[in-house]
Formats: structure tokens, sequence, C-alpha cells
């Protein structure tokens, strides 16, 4: 099946054209499209991070929207190369190259989405906007701020799972019991504790861009191989 690739964009300045960048991609894309799926679920918890700033939930939304600017411009970034033809990075090729693959359920795109974005793109994010404000990991509520996101991921991933698994046991699929036992031990929650250790770690190093590369390069491996795992067409 062709797969449609939404025209390239320039960087997102704002949530609110982050999420406009995450509409476009989604009305450019076929529903089944793998990235699609991801795409989905990222959108809803953006909403979801955009409504709280709103209602004063972190103590600082400065550093909060900076961290989720730069962070989504780093998946942006990865659509724009699938589009035009150049490699994306090395954690999320599994995803790109298997987003048209029949067998695949949605909720392995998705997961899969989130392995690449979290474990590998949001140590980088986080390292990049304390650059950006002049700040490091660990100063303020940074910290405190992060694991606010948790409940919200955590909502987002149960409804998908939840979703699921009413579709499957109303289709009475037998054939999902290996996809639930291969998405359950998957946590987003455990993955973003991984990125901001990984994060901290980076940013220690900072100023020694071998170390940096060879943390990123053994990294990107990893989730590469996690993102397969989770995208394997279960007979």
């Amino acid at each position: 099946m062709p797969v449609c690739r939404p025209p390239a964009a320039p960087p997102v300045a704002s949530i609110a054209e982050a999420i406009e960048q995450m509409r476009e991609i989604e009305a450019a894309l076929v529903p089944t499209d793998g990235v699609a799926c991801f795409n989905r679920m990222y959108l809803e918890v953006t909403q979801q991070v955009s409504e709280h700033l709103a209602q004063g939930l972190f103590a600082d939304p400065q550093f909060m929207s900076c961290l989720d600017v730069v962070f989504a411009n780093l998946y942006f970034a990865a659509v724009n190369a699938a589009g035009s033809g150049t490699p994306v990075p090395a954690a999320w090729e599994p995803l790109f190259a298997s987003r048209a693959t029949a067998g695949i359920y949605d909720i392995q795109f998705a997961l899969a989405g989130m392995n690449a974005h979290i474990n590998y793109d949001l140590p980088l994010a986080l390292v990049q906007a304390c650059k950006q404000l002049d700040t490091a990991p660990d100063d303020g509520t940074h910290h405190d701020d992060y694991q606010k996101v948790d409940s919200l991921l955590d909502a987002e991933e149960q409804s998908v799972r939840q979703s699921f698994e009413s579709g499957a046991a109303l289709n009475a699929d037998r054939s999902v019991e290996p996809v639930l036992d291969l998405v359950d031990n998957w946590s987003i929650n455990s993955a973003r504790d991984v990125a901001w250790d990984t994060a901290a770690a980076l940013w220690r190093c900072r100023d020694i861009a071998t170390v940096q590369d060879l943390i990123m390069g053994g990294l990107a491996r990893t989730v590469a191989m996690a993102s397969r795992c989770l995208l394997v067409v279960v007979p």
C-alpha cells in the first residue's frame, strides 16, 4: 500500500503550532498508517499538556512550554526526513519502515513511536531546552514538573490499551493475546524515568562531543531494537 507523506514544515515555535502541525500530519495520512497511529496518541497528550499549562498545573510553565516545543520538533524532523526521502534518525527507523506493514496493530505502532520519542528524543529535548533557557535539569522545579506529565501519559496509554482490549474482546480474536503480552512489557513512565537519567548524563558531558555521540549512538541502537520487538507481526 502506498504511503502518504505530509508536506515538510518548518520547526514550530509554540505548543499551539505543534498541535496544528500534528493535525496537518493526521490529515495527510491514512488512519492505518503506523505513523498516524502514533501521531493520534501524541496529539491527544500534547493537547492535554497545553490545557494543563493554561490551568497553572506546572510551577515553571516557561520551561515546560520550551521543553514541549523542542520535543515536538524532534518528531517533526523525523517526519520531514521521511517525507523528503532522506534517512530518519536510527531510533525512528523501525516505525517508519514498518508503517504500512499488514498484521501490526495500532497499539504496537503507537507504543513504538512513544518508545522512539521518549527514550531517544526526550533526553535530547531536555538538554536543548535547558541550554535555551540557561538552566540545568536539576534546577528549580524542573523534575517535579516533568513528573506531572507522567500521569497524563499514563492515562492516555491506559486509554489506548483499553480501547484495543475492548475491540479485541468484541472480535473474540485470540490472536491478539501475544500482542497484549508484548505491549504489557513496555511502560511509558519507566521510559520517562530512564530518559531523565539519560538527560542528566548528557548534561554532565555536554561539552564533550565524543562522549555524547557514544551515549546517543548506543541509545539509538537499543531503542531501535526495542521498537522492532514491539512491531513484530504476530501470526
